[in-house]
């Protein structure tokens, strides 16, 4: 079985990645395979509505030119998804909306390609304004009938600088079992 992880932030390395890599620490350690995607800083494009995704029907985005398709193939393939971002003005950078506009399109127009995965949002923040960027990304997961785990508090970490999140201790064991309820999830589906 395989966890994506696709980060949403321009900074590589960052604190979003820090979340993201403590999330996947535990699907590893249990023997599943695990990917990090950047998308962040490589300017995808929103959806268009050109309705192509609805007529063509070959689970892919007509915008061949920004690497969404490559990204899309990979949610595919993945038994479990992991979205972050960082909270801008309380909500995602703009790479990380217009993945969940045409992953989201392009999954509903074919016939539901995304359910039954497991999705799970991760929010670097500051100290507010995550609370809509989750609630905004579980809107993806919840529309294509995804499953979304729970975990010890909401999947967030606190920090402003690249590596402040470590500091955030309550925050990094959220991640923790966030990955471990990901396991427990990943192994009873059977994906």
């Amino acid at each position: 079985m395989k966890a994506l992880a696709i980060n949403g932030s321009p900074r590589k390395g960052g604190n979003v990645e820090i979340l993201l890599r403590r999330a996947l620490e535990p699907i590893f350690a249990a023997g599943h395979e695990t990917e990090i995607v950047q998308i962040g800083g490589v300017r995808l494009r929103g959806c268009i509505a050109c309705g192509d995704c609805g007529r063509n029907l070959n689970k892919r985005c007509s915008l061949e030119d920004d690497g969404f398709n490559d990204v899309f193939a990979k949610m595919l393939e993945a038994d479990a998804i992991l979205i972050g971002t960082p909270a801008y003005f309380a909500d995602m950078t703009a790479d990380t909306k217009a993945l969940i506009e045409r992953a989201g399109y392009v999954a509903l127009a074919n016939g539901g390609l995304l359910r039954r995965k497991i999705g799970a949002a991760v929010v670097a923040a500051r100290r507010g304004g995550f609370v809509p960027v989750l609630d905004s990304i579980n809107h993806l997961f919840l529309m294509t009938e995804m499953i979304v785990p729970g975990s010890t508090y909401w999947n967030y970490g606190q920090g402003l600088s690249p590596g402040d999140v470590l500091n955030d201790e309550e925050g990094m064991e959220n991640m923790k079992n966030l990955g471990e309820q990901i396991v427990w999830l990943m192994e009873r589906l059977g994906n």
